[in-house]
């Protein structure tokens, strides 16, 4: 008897503890959330369409419309030989895709590292293969969440856009020539452990108050935006990816917003530069490689199918879960990065780029409790001011 009633206490906590981190839901925007909880009831055609079955519509719409371009022009040049010898990607894309619509990670922070220390690709192809590659699936992430009405944070898109294109600009011309591959390897690596860390850190403390998007926003918060967009530009521009994360450090760490806002808010950013990284290396300095290329033209139905995947299922994930791929994926860089036996002066920089990296995310932190701490006592102030006034 004892032991039936231990199983089934064991089997609640599993489910309870499945629906809380797994099937937390959807955050939506406030009017479609109530469109749903108001579903008509005599609904039309497109009442299902918008709402009811938006989630499942959201992910075809993209997956649609990339597969039938693609397939059409798959025959038409017959991309099907180049699988022989490029099916690394597609094959990597798989997991890379799949996570990037998950987290706030876009596929270049699995696409670089596979590319650079597993595939030993000139870091240049992988810069531009992560461009391309994010332009379609963080483009289809991007119909995806705005589809589903998934809450994101608007400013942090705009401003964000704003500060990366120019950064980006500046990067690859003078930024991207000054550092050899391994340096770029390093760094890369090595910057994003010292989020991971200072991230986990901060989600060590239990129930940590997060807001759904920057409260209080003001001229000061639009610069910071700003500046980080020019730093994550500078960072898409030597490795493919640094907006996504750059801006969901400030958005998490200094003005607390929840992942499971800025998820979706760094994935639109994400897809927006990354469209424009494309076109400005193809299109206006026009030297992608051959390789990249051809990458590309055999992992585009993956990452058309996978992000938008990854968009639906990470929406539903709570931001624990979310935070939690962000430290295995860095893991995962950081050990990689040992394997390929890079040199003890490349390892002593990459230490001190954590630890410093560390110390500044941690300081970033601390800002941040600091502004949530005055913001609970204007609240404060407010509340009382108000109360004395009615009395």
């Amino acid at each position: 008897m004892n032991k039936a009633k231990t199983s089934d206490d064991d089997g609640g906590r599993i489910l309870r503890w499945c629906k809380k981190y797994l099937l937390e839901g959807q955050q939506l925007d406030e009017k479609h959330a109530e469109k749903v909880n108001n579903f008509p009831a005599n609904p039309m055609i497109a009442d299902y369409f918008f709402i009811k079955y938006r989630k499942f519509v959201a992910v075809l719409i993209p997956f649609c419309f990339v597969h039938t371009l693609w397939w059409c022009t798959a025959f038409r040049y017959n991309f099907f030989p180049l699988y022989q010898s490029y099916w690394h990607m597609p094959v990597t894309m798989i997991f890379g895709a799949l996570v990037a619509g998950m987290t706030a990670e876009g596929a270049g922070a699995v696409a670089f590292p596979v590319m650079t220390l597993v595939l030993h690709l000139d870091p240049t192809i992988a810069r531009d293969f992560s461009l391309m590659g994010q332009s379609i699936g963080m483009m289809s992430s991007l119909v995806c969440v705005v589809f589903m009405k998934v809450k994101f944070e608007s400013m942090a898109v705009i401003f964000g856009i704003l500060g990366a294109i120019p950064g980006f600009i500046f990067g690859v011309h003078y930024f991207d020539p000054l550092f050899t591959g391994a340096q770029k390897k390093m760094m890369f690596v090595s910057i994003w452990t010292a989020f991971a860390f200072a991230l986990g850190l901060l989600n060590a403390q239990k129930k940590r108050p997060t807001f759904v998007k920057i409260p209080g926003f003001s001229v000061w918060k639009a610069s910071v935006l700003f500046l980080t967009g020019i730093v994550g530009g500078v960072f898409d521009a030597f490795a493919g990816s640094g907006i996504d994360i750059c801006m969901f450090s400030i958005v998490t760490l200094l003005f607390r917003v929840s992942e499971k806002t800025a998820t979706p808010t760094t994935m639109i950013l994400k897809g927006v530069v990354s469209v424009f990284g494309f076109w400005y290396r193809g299109v206006m300095m026009g030297d992608i490689s051959e390789t990249a290329w051809k990458y590309f033209a055999v992992t585009i139905p993956v990452v058309a199918t996978m992000a938008p995947i990854g968009s639906f299922l990470g929406s539903h994930l709570h931001r624990q879960v979310i935070a939690g791929l962000i430290y295995v994926l860095e893991l995962a860089s950081l050990i990689g990065f040992l394997l390929t036996n890079p040199s003890w002066a490349l390892i002593s920089i990459a230490v001190a780029i954590i630890l410093l990296g560390f110390a500044f995310f941690t300081l970033i932190a601390k800002s941040g409790e600091g502004l949530m701490r005055g913001l609970e006592e204007r609240e404060s102030v407010e509340k009382r001011e108000s109360f004395e006034m009615k009395a």
